[in-house]
C-alpha cells in the first residue's frame, strides 16, 4: 500500500496527475505570502507556547473531572489564549504580494500599497535583540519615511526569524526589494 506524502511545493510524490496541469503552490501570486521562512527562534518560541497550552488544556480536563465549572472556563480561555498567541507569533513578519507591503506586529497589522513605499535600503544602526528593549548594532531593512520622519524598521538581522542568520536576512531583504522594484508603479 503506497502512502503518498506531499512535498514542499504541494505536489503528492505520487505520479498520479502526469500531464502537468497542476498548479503550484507558488504559482498563486495574489496571495499573501513571507519572502522567508520563520527563523529557529520564531517557531521555537511558537513550541514552547503549544506545549504550556497543552499543560493548561489537560489541567482544564482534570479541572473538569473535579466538578468546578468556573475553573473550567478559566483555565479554558486562558489555554486558549496561549494557543492564540502561539499563533500570533508565527504570523509576524513582512508579508507581499501584488497588493502590497504588509507589517504584521503581534498586535497591529499594517498594509502599505506599492505605491506609498518608498525607497528600501538595508541600513547599519542599533536594533531590537529579539523584539526585547536592549538595543544591539545590526542590519535593518528601512523604508524610506515622507516628511523626513524616521524611517520604520521592516526587517532586522536580530529578530526571531534572522538572529545568527545574516544569510537568511540577505535574501529576504533582496526578495522584498525584488517584490518592490517589480510592482511599484515607475513615476512619469
Amino acid at each position: 500500500m503506497p502512502l503518498p506524502f506531499l512535498t514542499a511545493d504541494g505536489v503528492s510524490d505520487v505520479d498520479d496527475d502526469v500531464d502537468g496541469d497542476e498548479i503550484l503552490a507558488h504559482a498563486d501570486q495574489d496571495r499573501w505570502r513571507r519572502p522567508y521562512r520563520p527563523g529557529p527562534w520564531r517557531v521555537g518560541i511558537g513550541a514552547l507556547l503549544l506545549l504550556l497550552s497543552a499543560f493548561m488544556l489537560l489541567a482544564t480536563m482534570i479541572i473538569a473531572f473535579a466538578g468546578s465549572w468556573g475553573g473550567t472556563v478559566v483555565c479554558l480561555v486562558a489555554a486558549l489564549a496561549v494557543v492564540g498567541s502561539a499563533v500570533q507569533t508565527l504570523r509576524v513578519g513582512v508579508w507581499v504580494s501584488p497588493a502590497g507591503l504588509r507589517r504584521v506586529g503581534f498586535f497591529v497589522t499594517r498594509t502599505l500599497p506599492w505605491s506609498e513605499v518608498g525607497e528600501l535600503r538595508t541600513v547599519q544602526q542599533p536594533v531590537r535583540w529579539l523584539g526585547l528593549p536592549r538595543t544591539v548594532q545590526g542590519q535593518a531593512l528601512t523604508m524610506s519615511a515622507p516628511g523626513g520622519a524616521e524611517p520604520p524598521v521592516l526587517l532586522t538581522d536580530h529578530n526571531a526569524d534572522f538572529l545568527s542568520r545574516t544569510e537568511a536576512f540577505d535574501r529576504a531583504a533582496d526578495t522584498v526589494g525584488a517584490w518592490a522594484d517589480e510592482y511599484r508603479p515607475v513615476a512619469a
